[in-house]
């Protein structure tokens, strides 16, 4: 992943992410670094949490991702 890709990922991946979750994912963040790409906000379910997950991975399947959404 090429940090020159970055803002056009992170808007496929937001837009993806929003779309499947809709306002049940609050404060949706992604961070992207050539290390993997990193998940934030909060959400009340599990569900939802694993929802966001499985949009990223549907487009990065083998990037290293680390899934910091609360769950409140």
């Amino acid at each position: 992943m090429s940090a020159l890709d970055f803002p056009s990922i992170r808007k496929q991946l937001e837009s993806r992410v929003l779309a499947r979750t809709g306002s049940q994912l609050r404060g949706l963040g992604i961070e992207l670094s050539p290390e993997g790409i990193r998940l934030f906000g909060s959400s009340t379910t599990f569900y939802v949490k694993q929802l966001a997950q499985h949009c990223v991975r549907e487009v990065l399947p083998d990037v290293c991702l680390q899934n910091d959404i609360n769950v409140l």
